[in-house]
């Protein structure tokens, strides 16, 4: 019996529903993670191979405390400094030799979601906040990962195994 084809409507409406625990990478030796008091060349030995590094409390903990992306680095090494004229200068104002290790050069409080939360959702934060990444994190340890890739990559898979005509 040929199953019923779903409309791209019915499709989105599947993958918006999709928890985020479903879609997430659940393999913790894939996941770039580092303690805050790491030194900035352990820092950048991990974004040598990733474009970000998911910061804990220390060693063995898996509790949040921030994120480093290459982007935070890309501030940091740039010749020119952007100095406020008023307020508390950011971390983009100050020189590289200030970063000694990762809880100085990491964002804090990163935007995060829980392992039940809808795919919809996430995407709402993600474009909203514009970020491309987010930890998935239970009772504030982080047990995995959203990217954009992961995404894409479930949306396609959807999308093909529909297309692929599903003969049960």
């Amino acid at each position: 019996m040929e199953k019923e084809e779903k409309t791209d409507e019915e499709m989105l409406q599947e993958f918006y529903e999709t928890a985020a625990e479903d879609i997430m990478d659940k393999r913790a030796g894939d996941i770039p993670i580092i303690d805050k008091d790491a030194d900035l060349i352990d820092v950048l030995s991990v974004l040598n191979v990733s474009d970000h590094v998911w910061v804990v409390e220390s060693k063995g903990s898996k509790k949040l405390v921030g994120i480093i992306t290459e982007h935070d680095v890309l501030h940091i090494l740039s010749p020119k400094k952007r100095i406020p004229s008023v307020g508390v200068p950011d971390k983009r104002s100050l020189p590289y030799s200030s970063f000694e290790e990762a809880s100085h050069l990491m964002s804090r409080d990163p935007i995060k979601c829980e392992p039940n939360e809808k795919v919809g959702n996430i995407l709402d934060k993600m474009i909203t906040r514009r970020i491309r990444r987010m930890p998935v994190v239970e009772n504030g340890d982080i047990i995995g990962e959203i990217t954009l890739h992961h995404l894409i990559r479930k949306l396609y898979a959807l999308i093909k195994y529909e297309s692929q005509g599903n003969i049960e």
